[in-house]
């Protein structure tokens, strides 16, 4: 009998909690600020900007290095913990004029991976960009390095998305990072 009443009080209570379980089990990430210009003149020098994705997974970067014809050379770092892994939706780093059409495709210049315990010397270079990023079994996190480079001019502002991601079979957007080049440093930088 007391089996049966609480068989019963389950079948009552069961579809009101289940949906309160299975949101648990999923992730809360809300992307934020997914475009990183904060003002319509981005007229703030960064000095870097980072991006969480979920489970521990991020990317980031520092102003590019200017180029004497004009154009520039772009480092993004992403760290993966162990465990995890981000599958590339894409494998184009696009420059385009802020918010509007594509000026360039970013060109590979390497691409490396290391774990966080593992001496700077020692990487692995990759010659393209990979389907995915897994994270390495022998660090806490595997950190993956490209540099690209846009050899043509660029204008005084522009926008670079690197590709989406696909995490635990979800598919998430990737910041936009914002550029201009500031006179009085001669170079192309982050910018907020």
């Amino acid at each position: 009998m007391f089996t049966s009443l609480i068989a019963m009080r389950l079948r009552y209570a069961l579809p009101a909690v289940l949906p309160l379980l299975l949101s648990a089990c999923g992730d809360s990430y809300t992307p934020v600020d997914v475009y990183m210009a904060k003002t319509p003149e981005c007229g703030s020098w960064q000095e870097g900007s980072r991006f969480a994705l979920p489970r521990g997974i991020s990317v980031s970067t520092s102003p590019p290095v200017t180029l004497p014809d004009g154009g520039a050379e772009f480092t993004f770092v992403y760290l993966v913990p162990r465990g995890e892994r981000a599958l590339f939706l894409s494998r184009e780093y696009d420059v385009t004029q802020p918010k509007g059409p594509l000026i360039a495709k970013a060109q590979l210049v390497t691409f490396y991976q290391r774990t966080t315990n593992s001496p700077a010397e020692i990487v692995e270079v990759i010659p393209k960009v990979p389907d995915m990023l897994i994270a390495g079994a022998t660090g806490e996190e595997t950190i993956w390095r490209v540099r690209l480079r846009v050899t043509d001019k660029l204008p005084d502002r522009f926008d670079v998305t690197p590709p989406a991601f696909e995490v635990a079979l979800h598919k998430y957007p990737m910041r936009t990072f914002t550029y201009r080049y500031f006179p009085d440093r001669k170079a192309y930088g982050l910018c907020s």
